[in-house]
Protein backbone atom coordinates (compact mmCIF):
# COMPACT_ATOMS: atom_id res chain seq x y z
CA UNK A 1 0.00 0.00 0.00
CA UNK A 2 1.41 3.34 -1.20
CA UNK A 3 0.12 6.78 0.01
CA UNK A 4 1.23 9.70 -2.03
CA UNK A 5 0.59 13.76 -2.08
CA UNK A 6 -1.97 14.36 -5.01
CA UNK A 7 0.56 17.09 -7.10
CA UNK A 8 -0.41 16.98 -10.59
CA UNK A 9 -3.71 17.03 -12.61
CA UNK A 10 -3.82 13.42 -12.79
CA UNK A 11 -3.51 12.99 -9.57
CA UNK A 12 -6.77 15.57 -8.62
CA UNK A 13 -8.87 13.92 -11.46
CA UNK A 14 -8.40 10.16 -9.66
CA UNK A 15 -9.12 12.05 -6.52
CA UNK A 16 -11.69 13.34 -7.70
CA UNK A 17 -13.14 10.12 -9.28
CA UNK A 18 -12.61 7.60 -6.94
CA UNK A 19 -16.40 7.64 -5.57
CA UNK A 20 -16.94 6.06 -8.82
CA UNK A 21 -15.39 3.36 -7.84
CA UNK A 22 -16.31 3.24 -4.28
CA UNK A 23 -20.25 3.73 -5.06
CA UNK A 24 -20.68 1.35 -7.98
CA UNK A 25 -22.98 -1.26 -6.13
CA UNK A 26 -24.88 1.46 -4.21
CA UNK A 27 -28.14 2.79 -5.06
CA UNK A 28 -28.72 5.99 -2.95
CA UNK A 29 -24.90 6.94 -3.61
CA UNK A 30 -25.96 10.71 -5.63
CA UNK A 31 -22.90 11.35 -8.06
CA UNK A 32 -21.38 15.16 -7.46
CA UNK A 33 -20.74 17.44 -10.28
CA UNK A 34 -17.40 16.95 -11.04
CA UNK A 35 -17.15 20.54 -11.90
CA UNK A 36 -18.23 21.41 -7.99
CA UNK A 37 -15.89 18.65 -6.53
CA UNK A 38 -12.99 20.46 -8.43
CA UNK A 39 -13.85 24.20 -7.47
CA UNK A 40 -14.03 23.12 -3.92
CA UNK A 41 -10.94 21.76 -3.91
CA UNK A 42 -9.23 24.93 -5.96
CA UNK A 43 -7.40 27.00 -3.16
CA UNK A 44 -7.74 29.68 -5.87
CA UNK A 45 -11.49 29.68 -6.30
CA UNK A 46 -13.12 28.64 -2.94
CA UNK A 47 -12.84 30.89 -0.86
CA UNK A 48 -12.50 28.76 2.47
CA UNK A 49 -9.27 28.72 1.62
CA UNK A 50 -8.75 31.84 1.92
CA UNK A 51 -8.32 31.53 5.63
CA UNK A 52 -7.32 27.09 5.61
CA UNK A 53 -4.91 25.03 4.46
CA UNK A 54 -5.15 21.38 3.13
CA UNK A 55 -3.00 18.67 1.59
CA UNK A 56 -4.41 15.94 -0.75
CA UNK A 57 -3.87 12.14 -0.33
CA UNK A 58 -4.18 9.24 -2.21
CA UNK A 59 -3.99 4.99 -1.38
CA UNK A 60 -2.48 3.19 -4.21
CA UNK A 61 -2.74 -1.11 -4.02
CA UNK A 62 0.56 -3.07 -5.32
CA UNK A 63 -1.22 -2.74 -8.98
CA UNK A 64 -0.93 0.99 -8.71
CA UNK A 65 -4.38 1.15 -8.34
CA UNK A 66 -6.29 4.39 -6.62
CA UNK A 67 -8.15 2.48 -3.44
CA UNK A 68 -8.24 5.38 -1.12
CA UNK A 69 -8.36 9.41 -0.50
CA UNK A 70 -8.05 11.93 2.26
CA UNK A 71 -7.62 15.42 2.91
CA UNK A 72 -5.61 17.01 5.89
CA UNK A 73 -7.31 20.44 6.62
CA UNK A 74 -6.56 23.08 9.32
CA UNK A 75 -8.66 26.12 9.42
CA UNK A 76 -7.87 28.67 10.96
CA UNK A 77 -10.86 30.59 11.51
CA UNK A 78 -11.53 27.60 13.44
CA UNK A 79 -8.96 27.68 15.45
CA UNK A 80 -8.92 31.31 16.72
CA UNK A 81 -12.86 31.51 17.27
CA UNK A 82 -12.65 28.31 19.58
CA UNK A 83 -9.23 28.58 21.03
CA UNK A 84 -7.92 25.39 19.63
CA UNK A 85 -5.47 23.51 17.63
CA UNK A 86 -7.33 21.32 15.94
CA UNK A 87 -6.96 19.68 12.54
CA UNK A 88 -9.33 18.03 10.69
CA UNK A 89 -9.85 15.18 7.85
CA UNK A 90 -12.33 15.45 4.93
CA UNK A 91 -13.33 13.81 1.47
CA UNK A 92 -12.35 10.86 2.84
CA UNK A 93 -13.16 7.71 0.37
CA UNK A 94 -11.75 4.23 0.44
CA UNK A 95 -12.33 0.42 -0.09
CA UNK A 96 -13.42 -2.03 2.89
CA UNK A 97 -9.24 -2.37 3.43
CA UNK A 98 -8.29 -1.61 7.13
CA UNK A 99 -4.58 -0.90 5.88
CA UNK A 100 -5.31 1.36 3.46
CA UNK A 101 -7.71 3.32 5.83
CA UNK A 102 -5.35 3.28 8.57
CA UNK A 103 -2.47 4.38 6.42
CA UNK A 104 -4.69 7.31 4.59
CA UNK A 105 -5.81 8.26 7.78
CA UNK A 106 -1.97 8.15 9.01
CA UNK A 107 -1.13 10.79 6.11
CA UNK A 108 -3.59 13.13 7.32
CA UNK A 109 -3.15 13.07 10.71
CA UNK A 110 0.82 14.05 10.47
CA UNK A 111 -0.10 16.49 8.28
CA UNK A 112 -2.10 18.20 11.05
CA UNK A 113 0.60 17.15 13.29
CA UNK A 114 2.68 18.79 11.41
CA UNK A 115 0.90 22.18 11.38
CA UNK A 116 1.25 22.34 15.06
CA UNK A 117 -2.10 20.68 15.71
CA UNK A 118 -3.30 18.59 18.91
CA UNK A 119 -6.33 17.37 17.94
CA UNK A 120 -8.11 15.56 14.70
CA UNK A 121 -11.58 15.88 13.95
CA UNK A 122 -13.85 14.83 10.75
CA UNK A 123 -14.73 13.92 8.65
CA UNK A 124 -15.57 17.69 6.97
CA UNK A 125 -15.96 18.10 3.15
CA UNK A 126 -14.00 20.90 4.06
CA UNK A 127 -15.81 22.34 7.06
CA UNK A 128 -18.95 22.71 9.08
CA UNK A 129 -20.38 25.32 6.73
CA UNK A 130 -20.30 22.56 4.05
CA UNK A 131 -21.11 18.58 3.64
CA UNK A 132 -19.92 17.05 6.55
CA UNK A 133 -20.01 14.05 8.74
CA UNK A 134 -20.62 10.45 8.55
CA UNK A 135 -23.97 8.77 8.13
CA UNK A 136 -24.67 6.39 10.60
CA UNK A 137 -28.06 5.35 10.30
CA UNK A 138 -30.40 5.68 6.95
CA UNK A 139 -28.91 4.24 3.93
CA UNK A 140 -32.11 2.85 2.91
CA UNK A 141 -32.89 6.64 0.97
CA UNK A 142 -30.29 8.62 -0.81
CA UNK A 143 -28.84 11.86 0.34
CA UNK A 144 -30.25 14.98 0.08
CA UNK A 145 -28.59 18.24 -1.36
CA UNK A 146 -25.38 19.18 0.30
CA UNK A 147 -25.83 16.00 2.58
CA UNK A 148 -22.74 13.05 2.91
CA UNK A 149 -23.55 9.64 2.01
CA UNK A 150 -20.59 6.50 2.62
CA UNK A 151 -20.69 3.04 2.70
CA UNK A 152 -21.94 1.96 6.50
CA UNK A 153 -18.18 0.47 6.85
CA UNK A 154 -16.45 3.78 7.17
CA UNK A 155 -18.05 3.59 10.70
CA UNK A 156 -15.72 0.06 11.60
CA UNK A 157 -12.59 1.75 10.08
CA UNK A 158 -12.65 4.99 11.82
CA UNK A 159 -13.10 3.50 15.05
CA UNK A 160 -10.88 0.64 14.68
CA UNK A 161 -8.08 3.61 14.11
CA UNK A 162 -9.00 5.10 17.41
CA UNK A 163 -11.52 7.85 16.83
CA UNK A 164 -14.38 8.40 18.89
CA UNK A 165 -17.83 9.97 18.59
CA UNK A 166 -17.81 13.42 19.50
CA UNK A 167 -20.63 15.07 18.32
CA UNK A 168 -24.24 13.36 16.23
CA UNK A 169 -25.86 15.01 13.83
CA UNK A 170 -29.68 14.64 13.05
CA UNK A 171 -31.83 15.01 9.96
CA UNK A 172 -35.79 15.56 10.02
CA UNK A 173 -38.19 14.49 7.69
CA UNK A 174 -41.93 15.91 7.20
CA UNK A 175 -43.63 14.09 4.45
CA UNK A 176 -46.73 14.70 6.17
CA UNK A 177 -48.21 17.98 5.44
CA UNK A 178 -50.20 20.08 8.28
CA UNK A 179 -48.95 21.71 11.61
CA UNK A 180 -50.70 20.81 15.00
CA UNK A 181 -53.60 23.54 15.56
CA UNK A 182 -52.03 24.53 18.76
CA UNK A 183 -48.71 25.40 17.17
CA UNK A 184 -50.64 27.51 14.52
CA UNK A 185 -52.27 30.06 17.36
CA UNK A 186 -49.41 30.29 19.08
CA UNK A 187 -47.58 31.80 15.72
CA UNK A 188 -50.52 33.42 14.64
CA UNK A 189 -50.28 35.31 18.46
CA UNK A 190 -46.95 36.16 18.61
CA UNK A 191 -46.95 37.05 15.17
CA UNK A 192 -50.03 39.71 16.13
CA UNK A 193 -48.54 40.92 19.09
CA UNK A 194 -45.06 41.89 17.71
CA UNK A 195 -45.92 42.88 14.33
CA UNK A 196 -44.09 40.15 12.69
CA UNK A 197 -43.63 40.11 8.71
CA UNK A 198 -42.75 37.53 6.88
CA UNK A 199 -41.56 38.03 3.23
CA UNK A 200 -39.59 36.36 0.60
CA UNK A 201 -35.71 37.15 -0.36
CA UNK A 202 -35.91 39.94 -3.46
CA UNK A 203 -33.49 38.69 -5.94
CA UNK A 204 -33.44 41.94 -7.54
CA UNK A 205 -30.99 42.66 -4.10
CA UNK A 206 -29.69 39.87 -3.50
CA UNK A 207 -25.70 42.04 -1.88
CA UNK A 208 -28.20 43.47 0.34
CA UNK A 209 -30.12 40.20 1.46
CA UNK A 210 -26.96 38.25 1.52
CA UNK A 211 -25.62 40.78 4.50
CA UNK A 212 -29.16 39.59 6.11
CA UNK A 213 -28.34 36.47 5.59
CA UNK A 214 -24.89 36.32 7.17
CA UNK A 215 -25.78 38.49 9.93
CA UNK A 216 -28.87 36.29 11.06
CA UNK A 217 -26.65 33.24 10.44
CA UNK A 218 -23.72 34.07 12.30
CA UNK A 219 -25.54 35.70 15.63
CA UNK A 220 -28.04 32.41 16.08
CA UNK A 221 -25.57 29.79 15.80
CA UNK A 222 -22.60 31.63 18.01
CA UNK A 223 -22.53 29.80 20.51
CA UNK A 224 -23.30 26.28 18.81
CA UNK A 225 -20.35 23.14 19.27
CA UNK A 226 -17.95 23.26 16.11
CA UNK A 227 -19.63 26.48 14.50
CA UNK A 228 -17.29 28.87 12.41
CA UNK A 229 -18.75 32.32 11.55
CA UNK A 230 -18.86 32.79 7.47
CA UNK A 231 -17.16 35.03 5.60
CA UNK A 232 -18.73 37.57 3.79
CA UNK A 233 -17.06 35.79 0.51
CA UNK A 234 -17.92 32.44 2.16
CA UNK A 235 -21.80 33.31 1.94
CA UNK A 236 -21.48 35.75 -1.46
CA UNK A 237 -20.29 32.06 -2.73
CA UNK A 238 -23.20 30.00 -1.37
CA UNK A 239 -26.12 32.25 -2.95
CA UNK A 240 -23.98 32.25 -6.08
CA UNK A 241 -24.03 28.50 -6.28
CA UNK A 242 -27.95 27.78 -4.97
CA UNK A 243 -29.36 30.98 -6.89
CA UNK A 244 -30.02 28.83 -10.16
CA UNK A 245 -32.11 26.62 -8.30
CA UNK A 246 -33.50 28.52 -5.86
CA UNK A 247 -37.02 29.56 -5.34
CA UNK A 248 -37.35 32.58 -3.92
CA UNK A 249 -40.51 31.81 -1.92
CA UNK A 250 -38.43 29.36 0.10
CA UNK A 251 -36.05 31.86 0.97
CA UNK A 252 -37.50 34.06 4.04
CA UNK A 253 -37.15 36.44 6.62
CA UNK A 254 -38.36 37.65 9.54
CA UNK A 255 -39.06 41.36 10.08
CA UNK A 256 -39.36 42.25 13.67
CA UNK A 257 -40.00 46.33 13.62
CA UNK A 258 -38.47 46.75 10.36
CA UNK A 259 -35.40 44.68 11.45
CA UNK A 260 -34.44 41.59 9.75
CA UNK A 261 -33.97 38.96 13.06
CA UNK A 262 -34.70 35.62 11.11
CA UNK A 263 -34.30 33.52 8.63
CA UNK A 264 -35.05 30.03 6.78
CA UNK A 265 -33.71 29.60 3.66
CA UNK A 266 -34.94 25.70 1.92
CA UNK A 267 -33.54 24.55 -1.49
CA UNK A 268 -35.54 22.07 -4.07
CA UNK A 269 -33.12 19.13 -3.67
CA UNK A 270 -31.11 19.04 -6.55
CA UNK A 271 -30.07 15.73 -5.94
CA UNK A 272 -33.04 14.27 -7.33
CA UNK A 273 -31.47 15.61 -10.58
CA UNK A 274 -28.12 14.97 -10.23
CA UNK A 275 -28.45 11.34 -10.23
CA UNK A 276 -29.18 11.64 -13.88
CA UNK A 277 -26.29 13.48 -14.46
CA UNK A 278 -23.44 11.14 -13.44
CA UNK A 279 -21.57 13.86 -12.12
CA UNK A 280 -21.54 15.78 -15.81
CA UNK A 281 -23.11 18.62 -16.86
CA UNK A 282 -22.61 18.92 -20.94
CA UNK A 283 -25.38 19.56 -23.59
CA UNK A 284 -27.43 16.20 -22.99
CA UNK A 285 -26.35 16.60 -18.66
CA UNK A 286 -28.56 20.28 -19.28
CA UNK A 287 -31.63 18.74 -21.07
CA UNK A 288 -31.50 15.80 -18.36
CA UNK A 289 -31.23 18.48 -15.76
CA UNK A 290 -34.07 20.77 -16.91
CA UNK A 291 -36.18 17.82 -17.53
CA UNK A 292 -35.70 16.38 -14.35
CA UNK A 293 -35.83 19.66 -12.46
CA UNK A 294 -39.78 19.64 -12.86
CA UNK A 295 -40.13 16.20 -11.06
CA UNK A 296 -38.17 17.25 -7.58
CA UNK A 297 -40.51 16.44 -4.65
CA UNK A 298 -38.72 17.02 -1.81
CA UNK A 299 -36.67 20.69 -0.42
CA UNK A 300 -34.15 21.21 2.13
CA UNK A 301 -33.81 24.00 4.78
CA UNK A 302 -30.60 24.44 4.47
CA UNK A 303 -30.09 27.96 6.84
CA UNK A 304 -32.05 28.35 9.58
CA UNK A 305 -32.13 30.50 12.76
CA UNK A 306 -33.40 33.27 15.14
CA UNK A 307 -31.19 35.72 16.16
CA UNK A 308 -30.37 35.62 19.94
CA UNK A 309 -32.59 38.32 21.76
CA UNK A 310 -35.27 36.89 19.48
CA UNK A 311 -35.10 32.58 20.75
CA UNK A 312 -38.11 31.18 22.25
CA UNK A 313 -40.32 33.80 20.80
CA UNK A 314 -42.16 31.98 18.00
CA UNK A 315 -40.67 33.45 15.21
CA UNK A 316 -38.82 29.98 13.81
CA UNK A 317 -42.60 28.52 14.00
CA UNK A 318 -43.99 31.34 11.80
CA UNK A 319 -40.89 30.92 9.26
CA UNK A 320 -41.35 26.94 9.23
CA UNK A 321 -45.23 27.37 8.47
CA UNK A 322 -44.84 30.03 5.53
CA UNK A 323 -42.21 27.70 3.96
CA UNK A 324 -44.94 24.73 4.05
CA UNK A 325 -47.16 26.48 2.87
CA UNK A 326 -45.33 28.07 -0.05
CA UNK A 327 -43.39 25.04 -0.38
CA UNK A 328 -46.77 23.00 -0.83
CA UNK A 329 -47.93 25.94 -3.21
CA UNK A 330 -44.99 24.48 -5.54
CA UNK A 331 -45.65 21.20 -5.04
CA UNK A 332 -43.16 19.84 -3.36
CA UNK A 333 -44.38 17.28 -0.63
CA UNK A 334 -41.99 16.51 1.50
CA UNK A 335 -39.30 18.09 3.64
CA UNK A 336 -36.11 17.39 5.40
CA UNK A 337 -34.95 19.58 8.18
CA UNK A 338 -31.52 19.93 9.90
CA UNK A 339 -28.95 18.98 10.29
CA UNK A 340 -29.18 19.34 14.07
CA UNK A 341 -27.26 19.15 16.37
CA UNK A 342 -28.19 15.85 18.64
CA UNK A 343 -27.95 18.40 21.98
CA UNK A 344 -30.39 21.06 20.63
CA UNK A 345 -33.25 20.31 22.20
CA UNK A 346 -34.93 23.64 21.28
CA UNK A 347 -34.84 22.97 17.65
CA UNK A 348 -35.59 19.24 17.29
CA UNK A 349 -38.75 19.32 20.13
CA UNK A 350 -39.72 21.91 17.77
CA UNK A 351 -39.61 19.92 14.87
CA UNK A 352 -40.77 16.87 16.65
CA UNK A 353 -44.20 19.18 17.73
CA UNK A 354 -44.81 19.98 13.66
CA UNK A 355 -45.08 16.69 12.56
CA UNK A 356 -41.04 15.66 11.86
CA UNK A 357 -39.66 12.64 12.51
CA UNK A 358 -35.50 11.88 12.63
CA UNK A 359 -34.40 9.62 10.07
CA UNK A 360 -31.29 10.00 9.12
CA UNK A 361 -28.22 10.46 11.86
CA UNK A 362 -24.35 11.16 11.40
CA UNK A 363 -21.50 11.32 13.50
CA UNK A 364 -18.55 13.71 13.85
CA UNK A 365 -15.56 11.80 15.18
CA UNK A 366 -11.93 13.35 17.30
CA UNK A 367 -8.93 12.08 18.36
CA UNK A 368 -6.43 13.63 20.74
CA UNK A 369 -2.92 13.38 19.16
Amino acid sequence: MEITRVKTKKDLYDFILLPWKIYKNYPNWVPPLISEVKEILDTQKYPFWEHARRELFLAKDSKGEVVGRIAGIVDENHNKYHNEKMGFFGFFECVNDYSAAEKLLDAARDYVKSQGMTHFRGPVNPSMNDECALLIEGFDMPPTIMMPYNPPYYVELLEKYGLRKIKDLYAFIKDKPGIPEVVLKLIERYKRRENVVIRQIDMRNLKREAIYLREVYNDAWADNWGFVPMTEKEMDYTIKKLKPIAEPSLVLFAEVRGKVVGTVASVPDINEVLKHLNGRLGIIGALKFLYYRKKITKIRSIIGGIKREFRGSGLFGALYYHTEINGLKLGYRCAELGWNLEDNRQINEFEASVGARIYKKYRIFEMQL
